[in-house]
């Protein structure tokens, strides 16, 4: 088997510049990813096609992200045993909200773990992923540790700041 890494498909690649930010996190947290864009209405065999050949090569977990009918993540679930996260993307003349739907509404026995909705569910689903290959890989579970102290730490000098502000009113 090839070197474990994230797949990330997207509906479009008008969805690229929300799943940058997916792409980020993982490469910040030293994970490999790959992405493609696939649709689960117009090109069905080959969003087929790839998740078979993802899974062969090692591919962990999956990452659809898709917009108003939104059922890319669900039609990755139905093909593997692997993790499947969908990011319901913003946009639309619903905002997402039919995306949400769409993404979370799985028959039992075919799950896809959904995240929020837009940029803050982009950033989840990278989260989630790398808490997810973090069970077997104890490096990257320091990583995602470290990671989590950090933005604890900011928030902290964030509240130390305003603090200091309200001192001087």
């Amino acid at each position: 088997m090839a070197e474990r890494f994230v797949s990330i498909i997207m509906g479009s690649d008008s969805d690229l510049p929300l799943l940058e930010n997916t792409m980020r996190i993982l490469k910040g947290l030293g994970i490999q990813f790959e992405a493609r864009v696939a649709s689960a209405h117009r090109t069905p065999d080959e969003v087929a096609a790839y998740v078979s050949d993802a899974e062969k090569r090692g591919c962990q977990v999956f990452i659809g992200a898709a917009g108003l009918a939104a059922h890319l993540a669900g039609a990755i679930a139905a093909r593997t045993t692997r993790p499947v996260i969908g990011i319901p993307c913003d946009g639309g003349p619903l905002n997402g909200i039919d995306a949400l739907y769409s993404t979370v509404q799985m028959p039992g026995g075919i799950p896809v773990a959904t995240v929020a909705i837009g940029k803050a569910g982009a950033k989840n689903a990278a989260y989630l992923a790398a808490q997810i290959m973090a069970l077997s890989d104890p490096e990257l579970d320091l990583r995602v540790r470290a990671d989590r102290k950090k933005a604890s730490e900011g928030v902290k000098a964030k509240d130390l700041a305003l603090q200091s502000k309200l001192a001087g009113i």
